[in-house]
């Protein structure tokens, strides 16, 4: 971490749900306040939702990148990687570390998807082992 250029190589990447409704995933988010809120908020089940997936290297926000699925599952991330990030970072940048959240059902963790960056990224990806 002392190296300078450990940290000058980092692409983060992270993805989001915002659903439609207004509902907010307090698990990622905090609201904070002055007086305790007494409104009564009605949601649906299952309310519809966008995911958003995004990475951030240094001053570059590549562009956000839209799964029309409504679960992320270790296949379509897998697709997602490959078809759309990757090539993307690959011509845009020689020598990177992609930096995996710890997301959680673990689609990052897909078999298939830590043997393609284990092959791609070779000692060039952190995130949670399986």
């Amino acid at each position: 971490m002392e190296e300078n250029e450990f940290v000058e190589r980092i692409i983060f990447c992270d993805e989001t749900s915002f659903h439609i409704s207004g509902k907010v995933n307090g698990h990622n988010v905090r609201i904070w306040g002055t007086e305790k809120p007494h409104a009564q908020i009605e949601l649906q089940h299952a309310p519809p939702k966008v995911n958003v997936f995004c990475a951030v290297y240094r001053e570059n926000v590549h562009s956000p990148f839209f799964p029309t699925e409504a679960t992320i599952t270790g296949d379509s991330f897998l697709g997602m990687l490959e078809n759309w990030l990757l090539p993307q970072l690959n011509t845009s940048y020689d020598d990177y570390i992609l930096q995996m959240d710890g997301a959680h059902p673990p689609p990052h963790f897909h078999r298939n998807v830590q043997v393609l960056l284990n092959r791609v990224l070779q000692q060039r990806w952190i995130g949670r082992a399986a």
